[in-house]
């Protein structure tokens, strides 16, 4: 596969914290129109997100340079930061004259009760960016990504592809429990490849008021992650192609785990390797997610990530990964 990899989607830090009591303790049923506390927490994580920018960083992780599209405040400096230091291309982020990057605030207690807000700030102007002057900077794109997002502004990406011309994929996710079934329609019909996990499937489906089969009449790849079960892929008339989970998962927090699977997808995929190898190292990515609290605290080596293809895929699927993982890698130093 050549040409750019533009990954559009939400960019937002999340603000998590720990109170070690209950909250059910400090409520008083007849007086909660009157509700007015605060609660003294034990620890505050600080976490970077969004779902474009963790899928950029994974592809960053296996040597691509990825082009971050998405809107954010003049708060991001420390975040552009890191994400530039692991190969993705900030150049092109709007940044916002007036609001915030987005964020998620939550405090959890000891019963894994939350009281958590979401302010979308800055990625409410992601409808202001227009593709067209990234692509005369960075080249034809092999794929736009349009991931969960402003729905307006995933609205005006898909348009555009079609209009100019530009292959896209559709990963609604998160935005398909608010969206009504027409824009879920247009952001689906025409995709070359649609992610999704089981469950939105089903809800795509639901929404939309297509058959699995009339989903699949118009998209090119439906790729359907099944958590443990690992993932499913439909094209058709082929066989569908199912591959197993990663063998030997620790598994300790899964957020952000469908956006590694993505990330190590389209890598194998701009490496030039099939479907059935691109699930197996979206899968492995996937797998160094959901060990690590966080979505982008993960690090590994080159051969250390051929090892575990090789443990959880056998040697020859590890054999056609090393070559391309190991070439990137060095080119991206």
């Amino acid at each position: 596969m050549s040409g750019s990899l533009l990954i559009a989607g939400s960019i937002a830090t999340d603000h998590l914290m720990s109170f070690g009591g209950r909250f059910a303790d400090s409520l008083v049923v007849e007086q909660l129109d009157k509700i007015s506390l605060s609660f003294l927490v034990d620890d505050l994580e600080i976490r970077r997100g969004g779902v474009a920018a963790n899928m950029c960083f994974g592809l960053g992780r296996l040597g691509l340079q990825p082009i971050l599209v998405g809107s954010v405040g003049e708060d991001f400096a420390d975040y552009r930061s890191w994400l530039e230091r692991h190969g993705v291309d900030c150049s092109h982020v709007r940044v916002s004259e007036t609001k915030h990057t987005a964020r998620f605030v939550c405090t959890t207690d000891a019963t894994m009760a939350q009281f958590a807000s979401f302010y979308p700030g800055a990625m409410s102007e992601a409808r202001l960016i227009e593709l067209a002057p990234i692509v005369r900077q960075v080249g034809e794109p092999a794929y736009v990504l349009i991931g969960a997002d402003d729905p307006e502004g995933m609205r005006r990406h898909t348009q555009e592809c079609r209009q100019r011309g530009y292959p896209f994929i559709a990963d609604p996710s998160q935005q398909l429990a608010f969206s009504e079934g027409e824009l879920i329609r247009e952001l689906v019909d025409g995709a070359a490849i649609l992610f999704s996990n089981e469950y939105e499937s089903h809800l795509i489906e639901q929404k939309t008021g297509w058959s699995a089969a009339e989903v699949l009449d118009r998209v090119g790849t439906q790729v359907t992650t099944l958590g443990k079960d690992g993932v499913r892929i439909t094209r058709k008339g082929e066989e569908p192609i199912v591959v197993h989970a990663a063998k030997d998962v620790e598994a300790i927090e899964p957020t952000g785990v469908g956006d590694a699977f993505r990330s190590g997808y389209l890598a194998a995929t701009a490496w030039g390797l099939g479907i059935e190898r691109a699930a197996q190292v979206g899968c492995t990515l996937a797998a160094y997610v959901v060990e690590t609290v966080g979505t982008q605290e993960y690090s590994f080596t080159p051969h250390q990530f051929v090892a575990r293809i090789e443990h959880s895929y056998g040697a020859a699927a590890a054999a056609e990964v090393e070559t391309p993982l190991i070439k990137h890698s060095l080119t991206k130093r």
